[in-house]
């Protein structure tokens, strides 16, 4: 029943001051060729779903060796389920116990990041994307992700800016929105369809580089 995985999500709770801070977006290198498999991953540790799932997942962070991974997994459970605020709460857990140079770190972030994303809170999301992308790196994800959430927040010549480094690395790809659904398969379409409107404002105007 899912009023007892509730509960069981609830209960990994624990009691935390939660902070934000503001953070500039940076400005986008020449190229990012970095793949960054590391970072841009789903974070499973237990398969399958249900309450079984969750059973499982909650042991694991209290007594395995991946509890951060564990942690991140039933945050992102909570999100898909529309329960942001304690999808939040354990993400900001995750976030609190790893540093956004670190291989984990980078994961949770980027996942936090997406599930806030989804949820509209595009403002939260793009401090979780920045973050990583200032502490490492060059990720081939960061070009077209920022250009996305940028673009969603009205920050257009912004968002401009970060789609021309992801021309400039791969302009074969990126140039035609066509590719948009290969390169970008686990996007939703109407997320393809807005940086699609990015490439339009790109090609209406190009940046310059430097």
């Amino acid at each position: 029943m899912k009023s007892g995985k509730y509960l069981l999500l609830a209960a990994v709770l624990a009691s935390m001051a939660l902070s934000a801070h503001a953070q500039n977006v940076p400005k986008p290198k020449e190229f990012y060729f970095d793949e960054d498999k590391s970072t841009a991953r789903q974070i499973v540790v237990v398969p399958g779903e249900g309450e079984a799932q969750v059973q499982a997942l909650v042991r694991e962070r209290e007594r395995g060796r991946r509890h951060i991974e564990a942690t991140a997994q039933l945050a992102h459970i909570a999100a898909s389920e529309g329960r942001t605020e304690l999808a939040g709460q354990l993400y900001q857990q995750t976030v609190a116990a790893t540093e956004a140079k670190g291989t984990v770190g980078r994961a949770v972030r980027w996942n936090y990041a997406w599930d806030l994303y989804r949820a509209g809170q595009f403002e939260p999301a793009l401090v979780q994307w920045s973050e990583i992308v200032t502490a490492y790196g060059s990720p081939s994800w960061a070009p077209p992700t920022l250009a996305l959430v940028l673009w969603r927040l009205d920050r257009k010549q912004e968002a401009v800016a970060w789609f021309g480094a992801a021309v400039r690395t791969e302009p074969s790809v990126w140039v035609d929105a066509r590719n948009f659904a290969t390169q970008l398969p686990d996007w939703r379409q109407e997320d393809r369809d807005t940086l699609a409107e990015v490439l339009g404002a790109w090609q209406a105007n190009p940046p310059v580089w430097p």
